[in-house]
């Protein structure tokens, strides 16, 4: 049996403490229509009897407190809002305790954006994580050192597992009972709370949102440039001549400011571009790429998949208004 600690942390979401609560503890009921024995046994574990939630908005109470609890298996950070370094400045007094479980073998499951308290602790250093794609560009700027994954929403190394995207935690407890206790029982909690257990990707939700929280004045003026003229067709050259920079230090300067090379951004600035067109507009995909700047569709149908997962006619049917 597996001791599971949820941390009412300050101004975490009510609603990732209470699906954590009720997913891993109907798992158990799961196990006893199987005719086994309860595989979990699932506390609330916190620093006092009661915690503010969402700015104040509900309070929570823990069943014992951190210093009650000498040995976990699993902890769950679950999803913040609001101020995270608000929130982490808050949360402080869970860090040793929260180091020292996971040093005596705990693994910790952290619901999205609980990742910038985890960050805190120094415990995602040299591991990568998966973080919402609408905070990324605040969670680089605080966390510089760790490495983010874009390509899914979940993280799985050393003992701890993140994920990206407001529910998506979701997924993320189905991937933990079935390491825990095999595809079936996960597959029978996907069915039973109607879970997509296939979702794998932040992708074909994300807005692309450019980094500019940087002081290259150049390099900002660039992205405006590109962003402000979408259907464009442009050269790196071309854009290097009108700001009067040459290629090779742009290329490194616009690399290092935005995590993108100039290409990928004017990429991704055109499949921002056509993703509205596709959503709202009455066009056909042919016309919307056409209008892109794009004479090529094939390209084009590539490029768009590459970001988003789908063809530009899934997206349509997936999104349109």
């Amino acid at each position: 049996m597996k001791h599971v600690s949820i941390l009412p942390l300050y101004d975490a979401t009510l609603s990732s403490i209470d699906s954590s609560y009720q997913l891993f503890s109907r798992v158990n009921d799961f196990m006893k229509y199987q005719g086994k024995p309860p595989f979990y046994t699932v506390e609330l574990v916190g620093t006092q009897k009661k915690t503010k939630l969402n700015n104040g908005l509900y309070h929570i109470h823990a069943d014992k407190n951190i210093n009650e609890i000498v040995k976990t298996d699993v902890i769950v950070i679950p999803l913040l809002c609001g101020d995270f370094a608000k929130a982490i400045s808050k949360n402080k007094k869970y860090i040793d305790w929260i180091k020292h479980q996971y040093h005596n073998n705990a693994e910790i499951v952290c619901l999205c954006v609980g990742s910038f308290f985890l960050a805190s602790t120094g415990l995602l250093n040299d591991k990568k994580c998966a973080v919402h794609w609408a905070v990324k560009n605040e969670f680089k700027k605080m966390f510089p050192g760790i490495k983010i994954t874009d390509d899914t929403i979940i993280t799985d190394e050393k003992g701890i597992y993140t994920c990206g995207g407001g529910f998506s935690y979701l997924n993320l407890l189905l991937y933990i009972f079935e390491k825990h206790l095999g595809r079936e029982i996960s597959v029978l909690a996907s069915k039973m709370f109607e879970i997509d257990i296939e979702r794998k990707s932040q992708n074909p939700f994300v807005i692309f949102i450019g980094q500019k929280q940087h002081g290259d004045e150049v390099v900002l003026k660039a992205q405006e440039f590109i962003e402000n003229n979408p259907t464009a067709t442009f050269t790196v050259d071309g854009i290097c001549d009108k700001f009067s920079i040459g290629r090779r230090t742009f290329e490194r300067r616009f690399k290092n400011n935005t995590s993108n090379s100039v290409v990928e951004y004017i990429q991704r600035v055109k499949v921002e571009f056509a993703k509205k067109r596709l959503e709202t507009g009455r066009k056909t995909v042919n016309e919307i790429i056409y209008e892109t700047g794009y004479n090529d569709i094939d390209a084009f149908r590539k490029v768009f998949k590459k970001f988003t997962d789908l063809s530009p006619l899934d997206y349509r049917k997936k999104f349109a208004v």
